[in-house]
């Protein structure tokens, strides 16, 4: 007796996984997005660091820049434009981002340097041990880093908002940033163990 038909709409299509074949697509929509974003920091950074008592312009500029985090994932998947170099592009420029904006807050002594060394070594911890395999495209971002971003972000526009136009936000942004260097840790430890199964399966 021959199996019956299977409906195309009952198997699970599963999702797509970027590989090293994946194609590099440097022109398109979502890349010139992430593009500016990373054109726009060193402005962001520099009306940061040159904010006054009373302005709300580095709040403001702040706030948008950070905002368009979620812009470029969104047009790559409505556009379907997701590209080897935008899965690159894009978490390189949220890490240049919290090391840029860290360090202008750390040297106006907003906040200690320990945030900006504990988030550094983290990631060259990371780097080191688990470049393979992102090089192999294993290291999708998880839930926990997409937080961790996302609450770094907010935490450092609470302090500026702190600094600037609201004392009692200063509190508040602390507290986030503590908050976010652990989620930042834990992201890093769910990454370093992704590696090492990567480098299990392939002695195996």
């Amino acid at each position: 007796m021959s199996e019956p038909p299977v409906h195309p709409r009952s198997v699970a299509t599963p999702r797509r996984q970027s590989g090293p074949d994946e194609p590099l697509r440097p022109w398109t929509i979502p890349n010139a997005v992430t593009l500016l974003r990373l054109l726009l920091l060193v402005p962001v950074c520099w009306f940061v660091w040159h904010g006054v008592q009373g302005s709300w312009l580095p709040v403001v500029l702040l706030a948008i820049w950070a905002s368009t985090d979620w812009v470029d994932g969104l047009l790559a998947r409505l556009l379907d434009q997701r590209s080897k170099l935008g899965e690159w592009l894009d978490p390189f420029t949220d890490r240049l981002g919290i090391w840029g904006l860290a360090l202008t807050l750390s040297i106006s002594g907003v906040i200690g340097w320990w945030v900006l060394g504990i988030i550094v070594v983290v990631d060259m911890v990371v780097a080191v041990s688990a470049a393979k395999a992102a090089r192999a495209g294993e290291l999708g971002v998880s839930w926990v880093g997409k937080s961790r971003t996302a609450v770094l972000f907010v935490a450092v526009l609470f302090v500026v908002m702190g600094a600037t136009v609201w004392p009692a936000a200063d509190v508040i942004g602390q507290v986030l940033l503590v908050v976010g260097v652990v989620l930042h840790v834990i992201a890093a430890l769910g990454y370093i163990t992704k590696a090492q199964r990567h480098r299990q399966s392939l002695r195996a």
